[in-house]
């Protein structure tokens, strides 16, 4: 099966969906759904209300292996079920969409203008019942606000250690340095950023493999040297807090460069929708995205 989904990923049309919201970003993702905070009073309610969101996204019509080639969870969703099968079996039995496992545990501070990643001291743990559960790959993620070479180096640095230990799991790590859309000198960090990637890439065996999940970048086809990269699997944009619109536009200028969005995917989305209205809003987001990650400018 990991053979399978490996050349799916390598090779195949669409995007990944990220449903990976935890702890701090479920209550934001549930308001944006139309459910308000008043309606549940503990993280069990709130995590079931999540769950039942997720489980109507992937079960909808809409959200279908020709648009889609993964989904990014969070490990309460991995480890719950839809019709029967834990999810990541649903995905890809049902669906034949690849599932991703959300292995990181939030940002620490900010220091040395980066927010690097908690420690994650239950991550063999984690990564035995990811297997158990049939996930393929797994997804961590940093937060880079200023061109500070030290701190971005510290990020990468960091990255790669993580996702060394995730490779021997026999697992793909998707490797997410994530560089804010606000930063003053954006720009500046996403040169220094490809430089401290290609720097570990170049160090990888030829068995080890990620992928990469970085923001648009704000010169088009910035990271041409990842996404050709004979390491990397593929070469993932998130979002990042654009819109949509916005999203796809800049994603269009990037040659290789696939969507995987979260809040981008699920704007549209309410709960006090009919299921007709459901599945059209997300039918329409989903071959927007799609669209933006195979038909390019040049």
């Amino acid at each position: 099966m990991q053979e399978k989904h490996l050349e799916r990923m390598r090779n195949d049309k669409g995007f990944i969906a990220a449903l990976d919201q935890s702890g701090g970003s479920t209550p934001k993702a549930l308001a944006a759904y139309g459910v308000s905070e008043n309606e549940y009073t503990t993280e069990v309610e709130m995590f079931d209300l999540v769950h039942k969101m997720r489980t109507r996204i992937i079960s909808a019509p809409a959200f279908d292996s020709e648009h889609i080639l993964g989904a990014i969870l969070f490990e309460q969703t991995m480890d719950r079920e839809i019709d029967g099968k834990y999810t990541g079996e649903y995905l890809s039995e049902e669906k034949g969409i690849v599932p991703f496992l959300k292995v990181d545990k939030g940002l620490a501070e900010l220091s040395n203008g980066v927010q690097k990643m908690k420690p994650i001291d239950d991550l063999s743990e984690t990564l035995d019942r990811a297997n158990e559960r049939g996930m393929f790959g797994t997804k961590m993620r940093s937060v880079i606000q200023e061109a500070n070479k030290d701190g971005i180096k510290e990020v990468v640095d960091q990255q790669f250690e993580v996702a060394k230990q995730i490779i021997n799991a026999g697992l793909v790590p998707i490797i997410e340095p994530e560089v804010d859309i606000h930063s003053t000198d954006k720009e500046k960090s996403e040169e220094i950023l490809k430089q401290e990637i290609i720097k570990h890439l170049d160090l990888l065996k030829e068995n080890e493999l990620v992928m990469l999940k970085l923001t648009i970048p704000s010169v088009g086809n910035l990271y041409k040297e990842l996404i050709d990269h004979p390491q990397v699997v593929r070469v993932v944009a998130l979002s990042g807090g654009y819109s949509r619109d916005e999203a796809n536009g800049k994603l269009k200028s990037n040659d290789g460069l696939i969507a995987s969005f979260s809040r981008a995917l699920s704007e549209n989305l309410s709960v006090s929708q009919t299921d007709e209205e459901f599945n059209a809003a997300l039918k329409e987001a989903v071959e927007s995205i799609y669209d933006a990650s195979v038909n390019k400018n040049s």
